[in-house]
């Protein structure tokens, strides 16, 4: 086997030109989820990176790019270098080729170490099983994992195969909810990648829509995330790493879904639904399970991912969790860092817990008290 060479890409010219190679690589690699594709990660950089700030780090053996670790650099709280993706992007990864996975992380181990000299890496949202797990096995130097999201999953089946999941009882109810869906007589259609933007934007607005005095992510509201999932999701869509999916009343456009692909896994990224669809009753979580259930059976998937968060109605199909990793990687003289990182980590986590409890509380607070029965 031919040596392996390494390469720190720092231009944000010759990151948009590896575009092909990280494709390939990327079908190469059975861990890569959607967030690893060269249209993501690139497009994500236009939209959200900091000029001068760029460390891909780069694998090849002969001509060939069999690793790679889309990497930037921060200052705050602590200089680090991340993962691109930042906070719109589930899970976070490095790329290996699997015919070379383990002499690729050891390549890419060394590369880090040497980046490591003057920060600390810090490798948020890896999914288990992923090539990053590789890295922090193979770190010679200090190292601490923490937890990170907590995403869920289903099996990559049909309706039929979820619904057998289901106490009977339930699975009645939902057979009902989607009997009154089809009585609606909704058109679903798959938008053609050349499509893409204009729909985009029109879930986008569905989704500001359903969001409305509920408190919307404000990310979903600026022009910058439009930008990045117009670029991103029109190259994905054409490259068969994504789909836009609308569904069609009366000739309106009432519910939109983006779901990302990879050659393991489906996961639905966003949606946005018309209050008409809430006013009739419709179970909006149902027909996009179904959906996306119905476009992954038989595709040789494993994974219909319902991505992080923990939002109720994802309990009511009795998903697994799974808990995305969070490794800190340093050497001596960056270890301060890594335990000045671990401390902040624990902090916020407290603090999040504080500030679910005292919701939980007001949320208690605000509900009205039972009414008093009558005495006999």
């Amino acid at each position: 086997m031919s040596a392996l060479r390494v390469e720190v890409c720092t231009d944000d010219l010759r990151f948009a030109d590896l575009a092909a190679p990280w494709q390939e690589l990327h079908r190469r690699c059975r861990s890569a989820t959607p967030f690893q594709t060269h249209a993501w990660l690139h497009s994500w950089w236009l939209s959200y990176g900091i000029r001068g700030r760029l460390r891909v780090h780069l694998v090849y053996r002969d001509d060939q790019l069999v690793g790679a670790a889309p990497l930037m650099r921060v200052r705050r709280p602590f200089p680090a270098l991340v993962p691109l993706g930042g906070a719109i992007t589930d899970f976070m990864d490095v790329l290996l080729d699997d015919d070379c996975a383990q002499e690729a992380a050891e390549a890419l181990t060394g590369a880090l170490l040497a980046s490591a000299r003057g920060a600390l890496i810090d490798l948020g949202e890896v999914r288990p099983g992923a090539g990053a797990e590789r890295i922090h096995a193979n770190w010679p130097s200090y190292k601490h994992r923490l937890m990170h999201s907590r995403c869920f999953e289903l099996p990559a089946c049909g309706m039929e195969a979820l619904l057998a999941r289901m106490p009977s009882g339930r699975r009645q109810r939902i057979r009902a909810k989607l009997r009154k869906i089809d009585a609606l007589g909704l058109e679903e259609r798959t938008v053609p990648h050349q499509r893409v933007p204009g729909a985009l934007r029109t879930l986008l607005e569905l989704h500001a829509l359903q969001w409305q005095g509920r408190g919307v992510t404000r990310e979903h509201l600026r022009p910058r995330f439009e930008a990045h999932l117009a670029r991103a999701v029109s190259e994905m869509a054409r490259q068969g790493d994504a789909v836009v999916t609308e569904f069609v009343l009366d000739g309106e456009v009432v519910a939109s879904d983006l779901t990302l692909l990879s050659p393991s896994l489906s996961g639905g990224y966003l949606y946005g639904v018309h209050p008409v669809l809430r006013g009739r009753k419709v179970d909006v979580a149902t027909m996009l399970l179904r959906a996306g259930a119905q476009r992954i059976d038989g595709t040789g998937r494993t994974t219909l991912s319902l991505l992080r968060g923990n939002e109720p109605y994802k309990q009511h199909w009795r998903p697994d969790m799974q808990v995305n990793q969070r490794f800190l990687l340093s050497r001596r003289r960056t270890l301060p860092l890594l335990w000045a990182s671990s401390a902040h980590a624990r902090l916020r986590r407290r603090a999040g817990a504080a500030r679910r409890a005292l919701r939980q509380w007001r949320d208690e607070r605000r509900r009205p008290a039972p009414k008093a029965s009558r005495p006999a």
